[in-house]
């Protein structure tokens, strides 16, 4: 059979390379690269030549069962991570680091703030409830409702619960509210946010992501096609067209690997259940600063983390946090690499190393009951969808999505471990290229 996937982020990647064991498969990708938010960059900083992930990063052995096989079978490391939040309040001055003693009081005065203390007894209740909640069948209550209903103070959500939420899915901290509680929360329980101990030990890819993405993509090389915008896909009597710029080409599948929004545009002769199901989704544009300026995170040292939250003096529709990379990934430099997520605050230009702009989809009631219609559009009249929007929107979700598609097809992970479908030496560069 003759397949055509387009995307090549996570999904798109692991269901063109196990298909391709049986099938014959093209990968039409419109950017340069490969690979989506699995982006390593290198980079010069502090007189030392280094890579560095800038969108996707962390994993855990518990909640990312299949992504972890995948990297097995294809023997790529991993490294344990340090996943420490701070939070810091440009309005009040609040700073505090949540993984030790010595963080939550890095600024003294936190010792002697009542409202400090009343944040800390409602995390306690919150986790408590929390955990009663998801045992519940409640799909309709939002966060905020389930936030109301249980009595939880106003410096618990503004300077815990909405920052720690939005780090987590790039979210605007306006519109955590009207989530859905069973998502927001479930996830919480599923990565052991709800509990202070037994939490997963979190890990980072050894030789950054793109140390997965070349050897998953190998047996594709020369099937690969970068730069290659397509412009629509079409059923027709006996297949299903793909059109680009400079040609037309008739597959008996498509996989539609792009974003759902992206899918939707591309599908010309979508059914009424996929107009409906892939419109429930949408997405939100974020801007990334790679920099070296040490001003964006807290004043005080031993609040420092992996990931430093800031609530910024104005309210903004953008989460803004700053990741340390060299914490994150082990990277052994002498001060953070930081990568701030929406800047609110100026950044030192001589200190800025890159700029990137992403987009993270937006998770609502509307995308929740979209997401229970999958198996109604998946598949139906020669055209499949998978990506990580079917799910939380992490990597193990879009692994998820792509092994959904490839079922169909009498085919999952254990390809990846079969030797006659390994390519050692490869001769053809990538196409576009």
């Amino acid at each position: 059979m003759r397949i055509a996937v387009v995307g090549s982020g996570i999904s798109g990647n692991l269901a063109a390379r196990i298909l391709s064991a049986k099938h014959e498969v093209d990968l039409y990708e419109s950017s340069s690269h490969l690979g989506g938010h699995a982006h390593t960059v290198d980079v010069s900083v502090y007189d030392s030549d280094i890579s560095a992930d800038v969108a996707f990063m962390v994993l855990n052995r518990r909640t990312y069962p299949n992504f972890c096989r995948m990297l097995e079978l294809l023997g790529v490391g991993t490294q344990e991570s340090d996943m420490s939040l701070s939070i810091r309040c440009w309005r009040t001055g609040l700073e505090y680091q949540g993984s030790s003693l010595n963080g939550l009081f890095a600024q003294r005065r936190n010792l002697v703030r009542p409202s400090f203390y009343r944040m800390l007894r409602d995390i306690t209740r919150f986790n408590r409830k929390a955990i009663e909640f998801c045992q519940s069948s409640d799909d309709r209550t939002s966060l905020g409702e389930f936030l109301n209903g249980i009595g939880v103070g106003v410096e618990f959500r503004e300077q815990y619960f909405v920052p720690m939420s939005a780090a987590i899915w790039s979210a605007d901290p306006a519109c955590l509210s009207s989530f859905p509680a069973r998502f927001i929360l479930g996830f919480c329980r599923n990565h052991g946010l709800l509990q202070l101990t037994d939490r997963p030990q979190w890990l980072t890819i050894a030789n950054r992501s793109r140390s997965y993405v070349e050897p998953l993509m190998r047996p594709l090389r020369g099937r690969v096609f970068l730069n290659s915008s397509v412009h629509e896909v079409r059923r027709v009597e006996d297949g299903v067209q793909l059109s680009l710029p400079d040609r037309d080409t008739k597959y008996d599948h498509v996989i539609l690997a792009s974003h759902a929004d992206q899918s939707l545009q591309l599908l010309k002769d979508a059914s009424e259940d996929e107009r409906e199901v892939l419109a429930g989704f949408s997405y939100q544009a974020n801007k990334a600063v790679l920099h070296t300026d040490e001003s964006v995170l807290p004043r005080r040292r031993h609040a420092w983390a992996s990931w430093n939250y800031h609530i910024p003096l104005q309210p903004s529709n953008r989460a803004s946090v700053t990741y340390d990379l060299n914490r994150l990934q082990s990277l052994g430099l002498p001060g953070p690499l930081c990568l701030t997520l929406n800047p609110q605050c100026s950044i030192d230009p001589s200190k800025i190393v890159r700029r990137f702009e992403f987009e993270h989809p937006v998770f609502s009631h509307d995308s929740i009951a979209s997401q229970r219609n999958f198996c109604s559009i998946n598949g139906v009249n020669r055209v499949s969808f998978c990506g990580a929007y079917w799910g939380y929107g992490f990597h193990e979700d879009g692994v998820n999505s792509a092994l959904a598609v490839t079922r169909r097809f009498g085919l999952g992970l254990d390809v990846l471990s079969d030797p006659a479908n390994q390519v050692k030496e490869v001769a053809s560069p990538l196409v576009g290229a």
